[in-house]
């Protein structure tokens, strides 16, 4: 009777076992899938799309190349997904923010503190950089960065931009028709950073916040 009672039990803890095996499995997956977009994000940052090849990031990620396959089909793919999980958290934020019923110089603050922290002061910046470098010789990597980021982004700005004018914030309409205006300090603030911080620090906030001065008009005469 004991021993068909061990049984029984040891029968009834299988399952919990097997589970939590598949879980592990899942974990050690998604640690592998994370290391490789970390170690991806280094070499294309470094050497360019072009010249990065999965040898070298399978080698930093420290798994097999053949590991990579199991995640991604291919270069470009791995790619694209480093722009959806880098960038994605950002434009749902802008999404958000602009969709809050806020006077446009509110935002703006908001957008100038989302730029800094969430890309100026990240490895954001590099994803952002390379798709400045390299999207003319793989228009493809631009046409995924445009559907997935930029497309959203102005979109969720044109809107907002139309409430401002509607509440007669703006007399206006040309930063609806070119809400690209306003990312202009951000794109300047990373192309100075790669190429002159080391001569000349920007103050980024500064800059941003000058511009919108420009553009909306002297906060302190509001």
């Amino acid at each position: 009777m004991a021993t068909k009672t061990k049984l029984k039990r040891a029968h009834q803890a299988a399952p919990p076992r097997l589970a939590d095996k598949g879980g592990t499995r899942a974990r050690r997956a998604a640690e592998r899938r994370d290391a490789i977009l970390s170690a991806a994000l280094e070499e294309f940052s470094a050497r360019g799309f072009a010249a990065t090849r999965l040898d070298d990031v399978a080698r930093r990620a420290g798994v097999a190349k053949g590991t990579i396959y199991l995640h991604f089909a291919d270069k470009e793919t791995l790619f694209q997904e480093l722009i959806r999980l880098e960038l994605s958290p950002v434009v749902g934020a802008l999404e958000h923010a602009s969709h809050a019923d806020i006077p446009l110089r509110i935002f703006a603050d908001q957008l100038i503190e989302i730029f800094v922290r969430e890309i100026f002061g990240t490895r954001r910046k590099d994803v952002i950089r390379l798709i400045i470098t390299e999207g003319p010789r793989f228009p493809k990597l631009a046409e995924f960065y445009y559907r997935e980021v930029l497309a959203r982004v102005m979109e969720a700005v044109r809107g907002l931009i139309r409430r401002a004018i509607e509440r007669g914030e703006l007399k206006a309409d040309a930063l609806a028709r070119y809400p690209q205006l306003l990312a202009a300090p951000g794109i300047v603030a990373i192309l100075w950073d790669g190429l002159f911080d080391r001569f000349e620090p920007l103050d980024v906030r500064a800059l941003m916040r000058a511009h919108f001065d420009i553009i909306l008009g002297d906060r302190r005469s509001a």
